[in-house]
């Protein structure tokens, strides 16, 4: 998933913008006013019940995880497909994306000098494997890449543990991404990183690793922070610490899958777009329940229910559930390469990859004129307590289009310090969410995606 940001996190936590209700210059003054009826039906739709809980609850209880290339995606794509006609959406059908394909197998590893130990880890996405009888080594330990570099004619021979804190996650998250490269390329054998993610629980956290072109490729893992703070313990008081690695992770060739795709037609204007997303891939443990199922859920039940309500706004509501955003994000790029002739005709874009916990408005980064529109109507979510427009609105998914486009962006903001808690890890499950939260977050898209296609003006114009 695309992850939240950090320092969007921050925006919320600390200075919520609120920003005073305005309007585009040639609407009337009381334009909102005609939304106000509409805004209510749909929140009261969204949240009488447990409608999107019960829909994930499906997804993530028969089908489970779902990794790009795996069966259980392919899945996922033909039960999405199956029930958008059931609800009685449009243009249901699906597009073809060639992703790749990257298998975990068997994988352990365990400290066997001084003492013997089992290590909770995991290994990372596209890593390669170790050979069948694993890699067993010295471990050098470091705590960033400053520390790395100087200390690297130490390293070669060595699996190197990088030990860096959870800051933030776009800060940790490079340790990930780019530690087993940068190691390598001093002789390291393996690497294994400290997860990223805040401490506790004895919880690995995967997710995908980035080789550089030129330096050898060498297995990588997470370690949990309770083992990761076990090694540096022993380290630091002196003991030689030997780690055996055993992964059976491969790579295979790329094979056919496909972004899901169902409209509300437009009945005025239906050659013009809103997209609603999330993306429906995730790693291959736990049950991709906040990353990113329910982000799909609540983006398609915006379809659902403005259909069920009858609510047919001038511009066309399309929702795109997005194939292999965890490890390659082709399902965001063939999008973009797909609708290349018809990215000028999008009225904006909405992605939901920061889980459905409470909502709290939507992440959006464009003109100030856009931006109070935007505030205007997120008033109408007041009641729910979902007015904040904040700095953001950027998404893995959508973000190829939208920059090739110049489509406005926005991003649902959750109060999200219980995500990073189960990112990438076993414990991502659907008993995470409140159904409640849920159907709240299932109300601001529906409202936000209902009045963006609806209103006279498309947004900044």
């Amino acid at each position: 998933m695309a992850a939240l940001q950090n320092g969007r996190i921050a925006g919320l936590l600390l200075a919520v913008l609120v920003l005073p209700a305005a309007i585009a210059a040639d609407s009337p003054p009381n334009w909102i006013d005609d939304y106000r009826a509409p805004a209510t039906r749909l929140i009261n739709e969204a949240t009488r019940d447990h409608f999107a809980w019960n829909r994930l609850a499906v997804l993530t209880d028969t089908i489970g995880h779902r990794l790009s290339g795996s069966p259980q995606l392919d899945r996922a794509i033909a039960w999405a497909v199956t029930e958008m006609k059931r609800d009685g959406l449009e243009n249901v059908h699906t597009e073809k994306v060639m992703v790749p394909k990257w298998v975990r197998g068997a994988e352990s590893a365990e400290i066997v000098r001084p003492s013997r130990h089992s290590l909770a880890m995991l290994g990372l996405g596209d890593s390669v494997g170790t050979p069948r009888e694993g890699i067993e080594a010295d471990v050098a330990v470091v705590h960033g890449f400053e520390e790395l570099e100087a200390h690297a004619a130490e390293l070669r021979g060595k699996i190197v543990f990088i030990n860096g804190a959870f800051t933030t996650y776009g800060e940790s998250s490079r340790y990930r991404r780019a530690g087993a490269s940068r190691a390598a390329r001093h002789g390291a054998v393996a690497v294994l990183v400290r997860s990223i993610g805040p401490d506790g629980q004895r919880l690995p956290h995967t997710g995908a690793l980035d080789y550089a072109a030129g330096a050898p490729k060498i297995p990588a893992a997470a370690i949990s922070s309770e083992d990761a703070d076990l090694i540096d313990r022993m380290i630091r008081r002196g003991d030689k610490v030997a780690v055996r690695l055993k992964m059976e992770a491969h790579a295979e060739p790329d094979v056919e899958s496909a972004n899901v795709v169902a409209e509300l037609r437009g009945r005025e204007r239906p050659e013009e777009v809103v997209v609603v997303s999330g993306h429906l891939d995730s790693w291959d443990v736990g049950a991709g329940a906040t990353d990113d199922g329910g982000g799909c859920v609540v983006a398609w039940e915006a379809l659902r229910i403005m259909k069920k309500l009858g609510l047919r706004p001038r511009r066309t509501v399309r929702v795109v559930l997005w194939t292999n955003e965890e490890n390659g994000l082709r399902g965001g790029n063939t999008y973009r390469d797909t609708h290349r002739a018809e990215l000028s005709r999008h009225a904006a874009m909405i992605e939901s990859d920061n889980g459905v916990f409470r909502p709290l408005g939507f992440g959006f980064n464009g003109t100030e004129s856009a931006r109070q529109t935007l505030a205007t109507i997120a008033s109408l979510l007041e009641p729910i307590g979902t007015s904040a427009i904040v700095a953001g609105g950027d998404g893995a998914d959508i973000t190829p289009s939208t920059r090739e486009g110049h489509i406005p962006a926005l991003s649902l903001e959750v109060e999200s310090s219980k995500y990073f808690s189960v990112h990438h890890t076993p414990a991502d499950t659907i008993d995470k969410i409140d159904p409640a939260e849920m159907a709240k977050c299932a109300a601001a898209m529906s409202v936000m995606a209902y009045v963006l296609a609806d209103m006279p003006a498309r947004l900044g114009s």
